[in-house]
């Protein structure tokens, strides 16, 4: 989709003021750039584990150990002319208030994709499908020490 500023050439004091920069070509924001957008400012919110659904936080630990990192993954942008709506699915952190977070994750992206993007947010839906719970820290018990055990 494209985005082009509604606002017309205007004039102040009888003096025609130059157009901007936007009415001398077309700037298109295409889905998957708003989506990363998105994204990254979901993931900077404490308490969001990581985005996406359950089964693909294996896939998603592979591409984080190796370096790679899809932006993108979780989030859903549908981008009109001037405004933009947003679906994030999310893995919460154990511990973590839910609606809580899908309120800090929501407003989050509203200022992210509004600053950032120069589009309107009109929606931005937040689906928290699973709760990271960490594997039991398995206690260390001090062994004897190898003079201990030659004693």
């Amino acid at each position: 989709m494209e985005y082009q500023n509604p606002q017309p050439e205007a004039a102040v004091q009888g003096r025609a003021v130059p157009a901007p920069a936007s009415a001398l070509g077309r700037t298109v924001i295409s889905e998957t750039a708003v989506a990363k957008v998105a994204g990254i400012a979901a993931r900077a919110v404490p308490g969001v584990y990581s985005l996406g659904s359950g089964p693909s936080r294996a896939l998603g630990a592979i591409r984080d150990a190796v370096g790679s990192s899809d932006h993108a993954a979780g989030v859903h942008a549908e981008v009109g002319e001037t405004q933009v709506a947003v679906d994030i699915s999310l893995v919460a952190s154990y511990g973590t208030p839910l609606h809580s977070l899908a309120d800090q994750v929501r407003a989050a992206v509203y200022r992210a994709v509004e600053e950032l993007v120069g589009l309107q947010v009109i929606e931005v839906n937040v689906e928290v499908t699973d709760v990271y719970v960490p594997p039991p820290v398995k206690p260390t018990t001090p062994g004897p020490t190898e003079r201990e055990a030659l004693l």
